[in-house]
C-alpha cells in the first residue's frame, strides 16, 4: 500500500505525512481480518507525481489533488 502527497510543504513533512498515512490504512485492513504479513506500508510523499506539481510550478487546487493518493497493488504469492 502506497501514499502520495501533493508538493506544498517541506519534502520531510511530506515524506512523515504520506508514511503516516499509508500506516493508518494497513492498519485499519489489518483490524477488518487481514494478516499484518500480507501488508506493507509506503509512504513516498511528493516523489512520484501524476502531473506536473512539483516545486516552484504553479497548480490549481484539483491539480494537488489528483497528486494526494493512497494506492494499493496486489501481488500474487
Amino acid at each position: 500500500l502506497s501514499s502520495h502527497t501533493d508538493a506544498r510543504g517541506t519534502k520531510e513533512y511530506n515524506e512523515q505525512l504520506s508514511q503516516a498515512r499509508a500506516q493508518k490504512c494497513v492498519d485499519y485492513i489489518i483490524s477488518q481480518g487481514i494478516p499484518a504479513t500480507r501488508i506493507e506500508a509506503a509512504g513516498y510523499g511528493e516523489s512520484q507525481p501524476l502531473n506536473k506539481c512539483v516545486d516552484g510550478v504553479w497548480c490549481n487546487e484539483r491539480m494537488h489533488q489528483e497528486n494526494r493518493r493512497t494506492e494499493l497493488r496486489f501481488l500474487a504469492d
